[in-house]
């Protein structure tokens, strides 16, 4: 254990040398910074919402977008735009409006790519579709918004009836709407993030330079992640979408703000010890790392598994997030330190701690002398101690209780229609589709078949139950008429069937399963894709990994744990009593999401996210704990021992899972359903492992398994008659 420097050891090395590595430190950050900051604009360039990507490329539905690749004149995103009204409507009607798109750009650029498809009327006369392909190279969401606004021009200039309404949506409309509402996470998730969290520095430690310090450090750390993240997405090495990027923000903000935390509180100890700034500094630091290290490892070792998945949206936030917490670690243990040395006492302006008199360190004092300095977390260690049976036997059936919620999971996915709360125009468009047409047209699925079982399988497939209607493909990609041959492409033909049920329906996806079966029966090695097949794919993609994974992350936090306490027992618990605590929390939040929020339901990465993010940070705060307790019962023995760690660390720790939650609670800001389930259960989870689980759960075990649970230890030996 490291030996308490006195208060007349003013440091070893001149403090011209100190000084100077300190503004080394500084103008180094600070170029980061520089950089970092642009790149915030710059990295929607490389981001990707196109679902396709992301799946494995074994998934029918890649493969049968190579296919269509062949087929298709453009790579075009179509968009559906539908006019619906009361009074009826005739073709001429929309004609003003097909002219105007015909004729749209974007940038220079024309929208449509090819041939506007319509108007076609409904069978009661009461709405008209346009199928506009919207060209590859354009940005969706902007060509989108012009086309809503020929649209609202259309209207006002009374080219339409004056009851009508228009609707831009299909797959380029809910793409765009997605796009829209991840626009928030750049700015107003990170100014929410970073004021909750600089309200509760400023309650927490009543200081105005200390709150100002860690979150100059969080954005360092985060702006170092975002330059290194943008440049793996432009080399093409990850892919990144808005969901990625939004949980980078929030984690490197919450997890370098905890481990400054840890530093502060270490640095506050050595000078109320009396010892000089640097000194201090220099102790802090000493005393941090392990448990720091410690901690990140579990994170960044938990996040790296991810790269395990076989979705590429999963495989890529392993990198993203982990190079978030390498750089949290590195902000936090070097442009800190450096602030903190050349602030000294006055960063806790104007609640300064006072140096002891004597001299004596913090670290020195005994479990009664403890509770003059921590009373209230005293008194809870002093309870937890005389009451541990109880305590640990009722808190782990009330946690059990709370698991139970998990059957009422919904996390089989939802309809891409869900995915964004609040207004959508793409839904009502999908909505208006399905009053007035086949609910699947404008985003029809596709199939891929030997040309010698063409014609029987689109026999088979016209006469299945949910399809509106199957035609093959003709040269110039309309439906094949009487007369006319389907186009071949390296002995294949394309089959294009119209749902009658919305394309992210789960009626689309039982009808799209069907399809396969029978197809695949005429023909192996056929295929089927569009949107439906391909969120069909990327669910069943999506539990796997939950099946993989999880186990994975478990093994690999468990082996850090044992490495850093020297122990089998103590790590089997702290493992075990956080995945009890992940369970109670994804129970909790099963019955918020259908009995409050009503929620449709979760998508099948919910509970992989959750269990990666809760887990691995739930054992920070048993890390933080047990590391202390390591150095407090080989000094005091077990149940001083504890008592003293939990005395001592509750105040920090707890401070850092109330920053933590709150950080990841900003990710309910964003209107995306994943964004916002996600963030209340870990910020749910957070709160209940750190005020639950490491304040009651972990010690009442301790202080029942006595010195076993440091099991084969050196601790466990020394505690032997003690």
């Amino acid at each position: 254990m490291d030996r308490p420097e006195h208060p007349s050891h003013r440091g070893t090395g001149p403090a011209f040398l100190r000084g100077l590595l300190a503004v080394a430190a500084l103008a180094l950050w600070l170029g980061v910074m520089a950089v970092g900051g642009p790149t915030f604009g710059k990295i929607g360039d490389v981001q990707t919402t196109d679902r396709t990507t992301f799946l494995p490329a074994s998934a029918e539905a890649t493969r049968a977008v190579e296919w269509q690749s062949k087929f298709a004149e453009s790579d075009s995103t179509p968009a559906v735009v539908v006019i619906e009204s009361a009074e009826g409507l005739a073709p001429p009607a929309a004609e003003p409006l097909v002219e105007d798109i015909r004729t749209a750009e974007v940038g220079g650029a024309a929208i449509v790519d090819g041939t506007v498809v319509g108007p076609l009327p409904s069978d009661d006369g009461r709405a008209l579709e346009l199928i506009v392909p919207v060209s590859g190279g354009l940005d969706v969401e902007a060509a989108v918004a012009e086309l809503r606004s020929l649209a609202d021009a259309a209207l006002a200039a009374g080219d339409l009836p004056e009851d009508a309404s228009v609707y831009v949506t299909g797959p380029a409309g809910f793409a765009a709407d997605l796009t829209e509402a991840f626009g928030g996470i750049d700015g107003v998730l990170l100014a929410v993030a970073l004021a909750a969290v600089l309200v509760i520095l400023v309650v927490v430690y009543r200081s105005v330079l200390l709150p100002i310090s860690v979150l100059l450090t969080a954005v360092a750390a985060l702006c170092a992640a975002i330059v290194v993240v943008y440049q793996m997405a432009a080399a093409g090495l990850i892919r990144i979408d808005g969901q990625s990027q939004g949980i980078l923000s929030i984690l490197v903000i919450g997890a370098a703000t905890d481990y400054c935390l840890l530093i502060v509180a270490r640095f506050r100890e050595a000078i109320a010890a009396g010892l000089e700034r640097w000194a201090a500094v220099r102790q802090a630091w000493r005393r941090s790392v392990e448990p720091i290290l410690a901690s990140a490892g579990t994170v960044v070792v938990g996040l790296l598994c991810l790269m395990f998945s076989d979705l590429n949206s999963n495989k890529a936030l392993g990198p993203i997030a982990a190079s978030g917490i390498v750089f949290s670690v590195l902000a936090a243990m070097t442009l800190l330190p450096a602030l903190l040395g050349f602030m000294g006492r006055f960063a806790f302006w104007p609640v300064m701690p006072k140096p002891s008199p004597e001299g004596t360190d913090a670290e020195e004092r005994t479990v009664a002398e403890s509770r003059a300095a921590y009373p209230f977390w005293s008194a809870i260690a002093g309870w937890v101690r005389r009451r541990h049976r109880p305590v640990w036997i009722v808190t782990g059936l009330v946690l059990a209780v709370g698991c139970l919620g998990v059957t009422q999971l919904q996390a089989s996915g939802v309809p891409e229609s869900s995915l964004v709360l609040g207004e959508s125009e793409a839904r009502d468009g999908q909505e208006a589709i399905a009053r007035h047409f086949d609910a699947g047209s404008g985003s029809p699925t596709q199939i891929y078949i030997d040309e010698v079982a063409a014609d029987e399988a689109l026999e088979a497939v016209a006469g299945l139950d949910g399809v509106a209607s199957a035609a093959a493909t003709a040269d110039g990609g309309g439906p094949v008429r009487p007369g006319m041959e389907p186009r071949v492409v390296d002995g294949n033909v394309q089959i294009s069937v119209t749902l009658t049920d919305p394309p992210d329906s789960a009626a689309a996806e039982e009808t799209v399963l069907e399809l396969r079966s029978t197809v695949h029966a005429l023909d192996r090695a056929s295929v089927v894709g569009g949107p439906t097949a391909t969120a069909l794919d990327q669910q069943a993609t999506a539990q796997d990994d939950v099946r993989k994974i999880i186990p994975l992350v478990l093994g690999a936090i468990l082996l850090i744990l044992m490495l850093l306490l020297r122990s089998i027992v103590a790590p089997v618990v702290l493992v075990a009593t956080t995945v009890l605590s992940y369970g109670t929390a994804m129970g909790v939040s099963a019955l918020v999401f259908n009995g409050i929020l009503d929620f449709p339901g979760a998508d099948p990465t919910v509970p992989l996210f959750g269990f990666t993010f809760l887990v691995a940070l739930g054992v920070d705060y048993n890390i933080f704990l047990m590391s202390r307790a390591r150095e407090e019962v080989a000094r005091l023995g077990v149940q001083d021992g504890m008592t003293r760690a939990l005395t001592v660390t509750g105040g920090v720790i707890t401070s850092a899972g109330v920053v933590l939650a709150a950080t990841f609670a900003a990710l309910t800001v964003v209107p995306i359903m994943f964004m916002v389930q996600l963030g209340f259960i870990v910020a749910f989870g957070v709160l209940l492992d750190t005020l639950v689980v490491r304040t009651l759960l972990v010690p009442a075990l301790a202080h029942d398994l006595g010195r076993w649970l440091w099991w084969p230890s050196v601790l466990f030996r020394r505690s032997e008659g003690r």
